[in-house]
Parts: structure tokens; sequence; C-alpha cells
């Protein structure tokens, strides 16, 4: 448990929050299978039947690798963030749980993908939940860097804000899909192929 403290600038340590959100990505992550675990295969009496099931369960297995990879990059971006955040105050912290609040909803997001997709808040159910992942992942790196001279030491002002600037791209990104998902459905996360482009763009812009 994490020790409440009454100065209202005081900072901690940012192992046991890395520990935390690193044990949730794992969870959220492992939980994906379960929706392919739990799909009924029908009645297999021969290697084609075998055969002919997998092939149909191609829009689980699409949905499963798509948000696996997501939460991969997500956790990647955890990861890089925190190379250079040194401290974190109660408020990081609880931008971090609204963050992992929305990761956990991933699998059951991924789910409702697979069985409702006719549905309109089938199609959108995982776009708005990376989206909303996503925003609070920027919002938790601005807020560091309003406290850059405690959180972020090792960065200067023009370097930190250049990374909020890359990091933006993927809230872009992530708000074109939720706008493109109720038409083209898992493909609009295609647009996440473009994200090192917008990511090069917008840190050099204000050079």
């Amino acid at each position: 448990m994490i020790r409440q403290r009454t100065h209202p600038a005081v900072t901690q340590g940012t192992y046991r929050l890395e520990a935390f959100t690193d044990g949730v990505f794992a969870i959220a992550a492992t939980l994906l299978v379960l929706d392919l675990t739990t799909y009924d295969l029908g009645d297999i009496s021969s290697d084609a039947d075998m055969w002919a099931a997998l092939g149909s369960m191609r829009e689980p297995f699409l949905n499963f690798a798509l948000s696996f990879l997501l939460l991969c990059l997500l956790w990647m971006t955890h990861v890089q963030q925190f190379e250079h955040v040194a401290r974190v105050d109660k408020t990081l912290i609880w931008l971090n749980n609204a963050r992992l609040l929305f990761i956990v909803l991933v699998p059951f997001a991924t789910s409702t993908t697979t069985e409702y997709s006719e549905w309109l808040a089938g199609r959108l159910l995982m776009p708005i939940s990376f989206f909303l992942a996503i925003l609070f992942s920027w919002l938790q790196w601005m807020w560091a860097v309003r406290h850059r001279a405690t959180m972020l030491p090792d960065l200067s002002n023009e370097d930190a804000r250049a990374y909020g600037r890359g990091a933006l791209s993927a809230l872009i990104i992530s708000g074109l899909v939720v706008a493109v998902a109720p038409f083209a459905g898992s493909a609009a996360f295609l647009l996440f192929l473009f994200d090192g482009l917008l990511t090069k763009g917008l840190r050099g812009k204000g050079d």
C-alpha cells in the first residue's frame, strides 16, 4: 500500500509503479487468449474438419494478434517514458491508474469486437479503450513535463516537450481509428502504420 503523505509536493520513486504497471499489462495480454480457448470449434471428425474450423477462427485470431500487438506497443511506450521519469507524485500515479483501467478492459473489448462486430458498439469498444489508454498515457507525460525539474531531471525542457509532441501522434491516430472503425472495423487499426512518420514530424515541429 502506498503511504499517504501530507505534503502536496512530495514525490516517490518509480519502482513500485513500474512493477504494478508491468504486471497489469502482462495479465491483460495473457487474458486475451481466453477468447480463443472458449471458441466453439463444433464437431470435428477429420483433419479437414479441424483445418476448416481453425480457418473459421481467422477473425478471433486477427483481433487477438491486433490487441496483443497494440498492448505491446503501449507497454513499450510506458517503458520508454519511465527511462526518463525519476520521481512520481500522487497525480501521476492516478493518471497511470486511469491508463491501466482501460488496459484491463482490452480483453473484454477484444471479445466484444469479435462476437458483436455487426453492431456499432461492438466495433467501437476496442478502439475507444485504446484511445482512452493512450490519452491518459499522454496526459501522464504532460504532467511529468509540467514538473520536469523533479520528475524528468535528465531532460531539457525542449527535449521533454519534443517527446510530448511525438506522443501526441499515437493519440491523433487512435482518435482517427475511433472515427474510421464504424466503417472499417478492426482494419482501422492499420492507421497505426503511419505512427512512425507522424511521430517524427511532430517531434521535428517547433525545432
